[in-house]
């Protein structure tokens, strides 16, 4: 009696979008910088041959211009991408207001930057414990419920095809918690430790995902594009 074949798995790509614009009145757009990072990253694939059976991104415009960066370097027939906006980025000025509402100057040197940072990592873990609720945004359950949807729509819709998601730091992390069953503390640590279009990936099946790889920059890694390694 032959054995039952077993469904081929699939990957869930999962990319960090390129470096946005910190410090300046809009953060929402890629840099010089970080539209490279993109098409980089779709020209390595495109080298591969790798193809892409669907793709889901959150509704930011940094996500937008870094899944179109990424479709130039691929070039051919990229599917088109569904966005959700339970794949959005918590909103990092309003966490900072609710721990520390007076006005902090701009993160313009190296130790500003580092306050900066110190602060929001613990905005982020008195949102997820549900002590500050900040303005205009969802309370910690309704964040992870958006990044978990977006998930089970690949478990149920994708099984045995590669599907690319781009998003960003925050429901990344947030993505491997749940897979791994991480601690607050870690996923925070996870969130505070990805890079400008890293790439982290999931194994698919119908029950559950996997995580294969974790902020991994592998077109990045030439001597020609060390400098192109940015975190903000």
């Amino acid at each position: 009696m032959p054995l039952p074949t077993m469904p081929r798995m699939g990957t869930l790509y999962l990319v960090r979008h390129g470096q946005a614009s910190f410090g300046a009145a809009d953060y929402d757009n890629l840099s010089p910088r970080g539209h490279e990072q993109a098409v980089r990253l779709g020209e390595y694939w495109r080298e591969r041959g790798m193809r892409f059976d669907a793709v889901l991104m959150g509704t930011l415009k940094r996500h937008a211009q870094t899944f179109e960066g990424i479709a130039k370097g691929l070039g051919g027939d990229v599917p088109e991408a569904l966005a959700l906006p339970g794949l959005n980025e918590y909103d990092g000025n309003a966490l900072i207001r609710a721990v520390h509402p007076d006005p902090l100057p701009p993160a313009d040197t190296p130790e500003r930057f580092r306050q900066h940072f110190r602060m929001l990592c613990d905005a982020i873990a008195q949102w997820m414990a549900g002590t500050i609720s900040p303005q205009g945004m969802p309370d910690w359950q309704g964040f992870e419920a958006g990044v978990r949807d977006a998930l089970h729509r690949v478990r149920q819709h994708h099984v045995g095809q590669n599907v690319l998601l781009v998003s960003s730091g925050g429901p990344i992390s947030t993505a491997v918690g749940q897979v791994l069953g991480t601690a607050p503390e870690v996923t925070i640590a996870l969130n505070m430790r990805m890079r400008n279009s890293a790439v982290t990936e999931f194994s698919v099946s119908p029950k559950r995902l996997m995580l294969q790889t974790f902020n991994t920059l592998p077109h990045l890694a030439t001597l020609e594009h060390q400098a192109w390694v940015t975190s903000a």
